[in-house]
């Protein structure tokens, strides 16, 4: 029966107190101090990577040395073994160039004297001008919505093409012919 005001347990007795949780390891235990002290680090293998055959380089080199029947190529490729070259720089246990950096640049200064004195408020003032004068300007050149559109017609009527002058010139043929008078 459970005691008097406490609930009535369902569960197993807890183990004593020189029970040990989890597992236990044999090798080495030595708490925090070892595991500052002694890293165990893993030594990597030297990783040699194998590159394709580079057949553009080998067929050049081999029209260069006067191959021209696919024997000739062949026997060439055999003998002659071009590999591409690896663009990866750091590749794992690769080494980067000395005079190389990795990362972005760095952004120039921003000059202290424009943010004292409002030169980029004044700039981004003289760019809304601006747009605010081309929209304007596209809107004259689209017109009101009243206003009829000019057509070829209006337009020629205010713009007449130029009157061709009469040429006096014929053909020589036309000449000679005898015209009664």
């Amino acid at each position: 029966q459970p005691e008097l005001g406490k609930p009535m347990r369902n569960c197993y007795p807890l183990p004593g107190p020189d029970f040990t949780y989890g597992m236990y390891m044999h090798k080495r235990d030595g708490g925090v101090p070892e595991a500052i002290g002694h890293w165990d680090s893993v030594k990597s293998k030297p990783h040699k990577r194998i590159m394709p055959r580079d057949f553009v380089a080998m067929s050049r080199a081999a029209v260069g040395e006067g191959c021209t029947k696919p024997r000739e190529f062949a026997l060439y490729y055999k003998y002659m073994d071009i590999r591409c070259k690896d663009k990866g720089i750091l590749r794992y246990g690769g080494k980067a160039p000395p005079g190389m950096t990795f990362g972005r640049p760095a952004r120039p200064p921003t000059p202290f004297f424009d943010v004292m004195q409002h030169r980029f408020k004044e700039l981004w003032m003289e760019e809304q001008r601006a747009r605010t004068k081309v929209q304007h300007v596209v809107k004259k050149k689209v017109g009101i919505p009243g206003e009829v559109r000019e057509n070829r017609t209006s337009f020629l009527r205010t713009h007449p093409l130029p009157v061709k002058e009469e040429s006096f010139w014929h053909p020589q043929r036309f000449e000679k012919v005898w015209a009664p008078h």
